[in-house]
Formats: structure tokens, C-alpha cells, sequence
């Protein structure tokens, strides 16, 4: 009885070991897949590094050329301005001088007639803001 409790000790032994070498096959064909994958991983971020450093570059280059011109169109901004404010004060004293004449006449009407309508001159006031 001991010979068969050894033999059948030993057949399981055997499909043991077998079993175990089957598994680490397969682990080892797991592991050689992973480490293909994530070669390719990295090669794919290392060009994505690439292309991103190149994009950040050109993006500082465009940032640099838009900064200088609008810099160059600043004068022109403040000319454009000042020419406004000159605008504003021109018509704000021709309003003032066209209000006071308008103040200072009179409008005669003959009552002779009654059928004629007088006419009152009610002066305009615009606020024109900056």
C-alpha cells in the first residue's frame, strides 16, 4: 500500500511540475507581450514629446511676432484717439456757441394774422460719451 501511496504521490508530483511550467510559459509570453507594449508606449510619447515641444516652440514664435505688432499698431491706437477726443471737444464747443446764439435771439411773430403759428426753438442737448 505504501508503493502505491508513493507512485500516486509521484504521478501528482509530475502533473504538478507540468501544470507549473504551462503557467509560467504562458506568464512568460504575458510578460514578453507586455514589455513589446509599452516599448511601443514610450516610443509613441517620445514622439508626442517631440511634436508637442515643436508646437509649444512655434506657438511662442507666433506669440512673440503678435506681441511686436500690436506694440507697432499702439501709436496708431492713440492717434486714433486723441483724433477722437479732438472730434469731441471740436463739436462740444460748436454745440456750446450754436446754443448760446440760439439763446440770444428772439423769435418775432406778426399777430396780425391769426392763422399763423408761432414757433419756439427748443434747443438740443446731446451727452456724448467717451
Amino acid at each position: 500500500m505504501i508503493e502505491w501511496s508513493v507512485g500516486i504521490a509521484a504521478v501528482a508530483f509530475v502533473f504538478l511540475v507540468v501544470f507549473l511550467i504551462l503557467t509560467l510559459r504562458k506568464l512568460m509570453a504575458t510578460l514578453a507581450e507586455t514589455k513589446e507594449t509599452l516599448s511601443d508606449a514610450r516610443k509613441s510619447v517620445n514622439s508626442i514629446t517631440d511634436e508637442a515641444e515643436e508646437l509649444i516652440h512655434e506657438a511662442n514664435k507666433i506669440s512673440v511676432d503678435v506681441k511686436g505688432k500690436m506694440e507697432s499698431v499702439d501709436p496708431l491706437v492713440e492717434s486714433v484717439r486723441d483724433m477722437g477726443e479732438m472730434l469731441h471737444n471740436a463739436t462740444s464747443s460748436m454745440k456750446r456757441t450754436a446754443l448760446e446764439k440760439e439763446n440770444r435771439k428772439t423769435i418775432h411773430s406778426k399777430e396780425t394774422d391769426d392763422t399763423q403759428v408761432k414757433q419756439e426753438i427748443h434747443p438740443v442737448r446731446i451727452k456724448m460719451n467717451k
